[in-house]
């Protein structure tokens, strides 16, 4: 309790941060913000082409099908990837000035997710022309949904930026992981593609029950099922609790290793 009174306490540091991330994001580049909408646009039009014409899924409005799954990916690996170098990119704050070490990966990780909300911009548009209809209940877990995948990236965050400051390679292996971490979790196909004897491997996936969830309510316009919903809350909530754990035995000494 005396951490979150800490972290509330220093709450315009991370608004501080997050600005300034979002600001310096694309700084100097021609196109600036609008990477943000081009990025995902891009890997969009790349996936659907080898799986709508090469590889074919046989998915229904595949590009649809991808976009919902593929943005909120972004933010995850976006999360694990940046998140293992945050306290790193921020050694001078670290080595020089006292707050609670809690604040940089939380700064990230929001920075990433307000990102993925201007994406959804473009989302609901492709959404829209895809003819979805949406219940209005399905509508209103969305940000449920995305509450549980932002604990999920937070909680990895603070474990990948602890052990990183000690263990610098994991920021490469963590680019590898990732990769395979993708194709391990239904986002380029569908989850009945699996093989019913790796279903259960499957689903201890965290990004799994997430990744169907927003499906069920931007692909299928249905709510998800609420053991859908509880398995993502509970796993995210598991990863938090060890990400919490770690960072909180090993930022002592941090000033010390950088």
């Amino acid at each position: 309790m005396n951490t979150i009174k800490e972290i509330y306490a220093y709450r315009e540091m991370i608004y501080s941060l997050v600005r300034k991330d979002l600001r310096g994001r694309y700084k100097g580049s021609l196109l600036g913000f609008f990477w943000t909408f081009l990025n995902p646009l891009l890997q969009l039009i790349v996936y659907t082409i080898v799986f709508s014409t090469i590889m074919r899924m046989g998915v229904e409005k595949y590009y649809l099908f991808l976009f919902v799954a593929l943005i909120p990916w972004i933010f995850f690996s976006t999360s694990v990837t940046g998140g293992s170098s945050c306290i790193i990119a921020q050694q001078s704050l670290v080595t020089k000035i006292y707050f609670p070490r809690e604040v940089i990966p939380i700064a990230h990780v929001t920075s990433a997710f307000v990102n993925m909300l201007y994406c959804f911009i473009i989302v609901f548009i492709v959404v829209f022309i895809g003819g979805i209809r949406i219940e209005p209940i399905a509508l209103l877990c969305l940000p449920v949904i995305m509450i549980i995948q932002y604990i999920l990236a937070l909680g990895i965050a603070m474990l990948v930026s602890a052990v990183t400051v000690y263990f610098r390679d994991l920021e490469h292996i963590l680019g590898i992981i990732t990769m395979a971490w993708m194709y391990l979790t239904p986002v380029i196909y569908p989850i009945t593609m699996v093989p019913e004897k790796y279903y259960t491997i499957f689903m201890l996936n965290p990004m799994t029950p997430i990744t169907i969830a927003y499906r069920d309510i931007l692909y299928s316009g249905t709510t998800p099922h609420m053991g859908t919903l509880l398995q993502g809350l509970g796993l995210g909530i598991v990863v938090l609790i060890i990400g919490l754990l770690v960072f909180n035995s090993l930022k002592r000494h941090f000033a010390e290793e950088l």
